[in-house]
């Protein structure tokens, strides 16, 4: 018998979705399991991701549990829907060649109604030049192999796709002026990739601010990178943080509700789109 894969992050989501909607009924999993006419082992690896629930059986249990959230439960039954249907996605590819985080913040980019990031150190992803790419990844410790850097900068250019959708995702990325200033690569490379972000300014779904040194001491200073990814209902949002270790995603209700905060706050301290951009101007004239 072939071994069981292991559940994605929309997977987990999903699960941690049904969960909550237990718990905020009091039901215990023995008690679950005697409502839903199942046993409690079976509850416990749905609520896990380990199981796969079809889309049926997210209304019925959604049903049981009284959810009165129609949008909800209708989106979660989509993505249990896509769970069951299947099919090969792009960053599938990639499937034991890279963390497994990676793939899931590909995925949670596909899915995403909205994006909206902050950036400290770098330009986001989605935004980087190939040759950018390339000298983030030459300073990886322990050095990588020349293969596995053209693997990855191949998988980040793969997820700029999504903003050439027909309909792509409204995208807001607050740059911080360090990441203007900072150093990957020569200088024709810092150019280039200048040169590139104000070519992306400019898409009707892209909107790029930067907070200038000027605004001065800003909120979560001790994290480089977040992505605040909009769901097709508020409670399906998912916050995305850069560690050293890969990407770590967070969905509880505390932490959407900071991590909005935090957003709102560093976009109340980012400059407007036409002084962001002749900023990014001045930062290319300074080269």
């Amino acid at each position: 018998m072939a071994a069981r894969k292991p559940p994605t992050e929309r997977q987990r989501r999903l699960g941690a979705e049904l969960r909550k909607m237990r718990e905020q009924v009091g039901l215990s999993l023995t008690g679950a399991a005697a409502l839903h006419g199942t046993d409690k082992t079976t509850i416990s690896n749905t609520e896990s991701g380990r199981f796969g629930v079809s889309a049926d059986r997210v209304r019925v249990w959604a049903g049981n549990y009284s959810c009165p959230d129609g949008k909800y439960v209708d989106s979660l039954a989509e993505m249990a829907r896509e769970r069951r249907v299947g099919g090969a996605h792009w960053w599938d590819e990639y499937r034991d060649l890279l963390t497994p985080t990676a793939l899931d913040l590909a995925e949670l980019e596909h899915h995403a109604v909205a994006l909206r990031g902050v950036q400290i150190t770098h330009f986001p992803g989605l935004l980087q030049y190939e040759d950018y790419i390339r000298a983030i990844f030459r300073e990886s410790v322990p050095p990588l192999p020349p293969e596995d850097v053209d693997r990855r900068v191949a998988f980040r250019m793969r997820r700029r796709d999504l903003l050439d959708r027909p309909r792509p995702p409204e995208c807001t990325f607050l740059i911080h002026e360090a990441a203007l200033c900072m150093r990957f690569g020569p200088d024709s490379v810092v150019r280039s990739q200048l040169e590139h972000v104000l070519k992306w300014s400019e898409r009707e779904s892209v909107t790029i601010r930067v907070i200038p040194f000027a605004a001065g001491s800003y909120p979560s200073s001790g994290s480089s990178s977040t992505l605040y990814a909009h769901g097709p209902v508020p409670q399906l949002d998912t916050v995305q943080i850069d560690a050293p270790t890969g990407s770590t995603f967070l969905y509880s209700d505390t932490h959407l509700a900071s991590y909005r905060t935090v957003v709102e706050r560093m976009e109340q301290l980012a400059l407007g789109p036409d002084a962001s951009r002749d900023l990014i101007r001045e930062t290319l004239r300074r080269l």
